[in-house]
């Protein structure tokens, strides 16, 4: 049963990055469902461009901003680290940035820490989207409740 569950463990990262992260995924023969956007077209998620800035997610209700520092400098030269944190009771929110000196340290942080286990739990890597500008409005589209339109 220990060898069922070691197996179900090393597939379960590369399944569970097609659900939850925008990097791109190679078909894998042990993955069982195909991508249900045809081959042609762009999702409406666009990954972002590589840039020094990691957008982590999947953490720990327990993890602090110096876990994440020193598991992701395993990879590079970590500049900042911060665990975006409930201002209430203090938990991780469950996602966290990361900051590398340079470039190919932070595709090594991507290609060390993505689909691998941080307390327990799988976390997800990727390169970090840029804030927009304030006072640009964010594209939603939902018409929300009380507000004429």
């Amino acid at each position: 049963m220990a060898l069922t569950m070691r197996a179900a463990a090393a597939a379960a990262p590369r399944g569970l990055r097609r659900f939850f992260c925008s990097n791109p995924v190679p078909s894998s023969p042990t993955f069982p469902f195909a991508s249900t956007q045809p081959s042609g077209t762009t999702s409406a998620r666009q990954m972002a461009d590589p840039n020094t800035n990691l957008f982590v997610s999947g953490l720990s209700k327990r993890t602090t901003t110096e876990r994440l520092r020193e598991e992701f400098q395993k990879f590079g030269e970590v500049v900042h680290a911060r665990v975006v944190t409930d201002r209430v009771s203090g938990y991780s929110k469950g996602f966290g940035f990361v900051q590398y000196a340079t470039l190919e340290d932070a595709a090594k942080g991507i290609e060390g820490m993505d689909g691998k286990f941080l307390d327990g739990w799988v976390i997800f890597a990727e390169y970090a989207r840029p804030r927009p500008p304030p006072g640009e409005a964010v594209n939603n589209t939902t018409k929300q409740y009380g507000r004429p339109y």
